[in-house]
């Protein structure tokens, strides 16, 4: 489900533009997301906070931060205050939680089947995330799964859940 107002629980997507912005899409395109318009993902929190992975760490910041900027607002249908309130309070939990373009890789090696022993455990075990991540992980540490589909925990990108919530 979409909307246009932003509501704690929500995920917001955006673009990223420059390089960085071109190898996230490299990265996504790799992970069979095609060359979709969303390379970042953020949880939006209460009182106007959002939460977003980035390369310094998970930082809490004000939404104003994305003032003028093309946001795509997004959540699965039917969730409740309860579990938006749920999903909040863990998302807040991953401040500083360092990030890792890394995940990108792995999760390309891993869509593509390439050998590497060890590459689920590898993952879980940096601690490290990427901004849909961190957003997938808030959800499912809340008791709410946003996938089904037999996916690793945490391998996803922004165009996934782009193309799980907004269609």
């Amino acid at each position: 489900m979409q909307h246009a107002l932003p509501m704690p629980g929500d995920i917001g997507l955006t673009r990223i533009n420059g390089d960085v912005g071109r190898l996230i899409r490299i990265g996504q395109w790799l992970n069979g997301n095609g060359f979709g318009d969303y390379q970042h993902a953020f949880l939006v929190l209460p009182g106007e906070m959002l939460i977003e992975a980035e390369p310094g760490g998970a930082t809490i910041r004000s939404l104003s931060a994305y003032d003028g900027v093309d946001v795509l607002y997004v959540c699965p249908e039917g969730l409740t205050d309860a579990r938006r309130d749920a999903i909040c309070a863990v998302g807040r939990g991953y401040e500083g939680v360092p990030y890792s373009f890394l995940d990108y890789l792995a999760i390309a090696v891993h869509r593509l089947r390439l050998p590497f022993p060890g590459l689920r455990r590898y993952v879980a075990a940096t601690g490290h995330m990427i901004c849909s991540q961190l957003v997938d992980q808030s959800y499912q540490h809340a008791g709410v799964r946003l996938f089904d589909d037999g996916r690793w925990s945490g391998y996803v990108t922004p165009m996934a859940l782009y193309r799980l919530l907004a269609r």
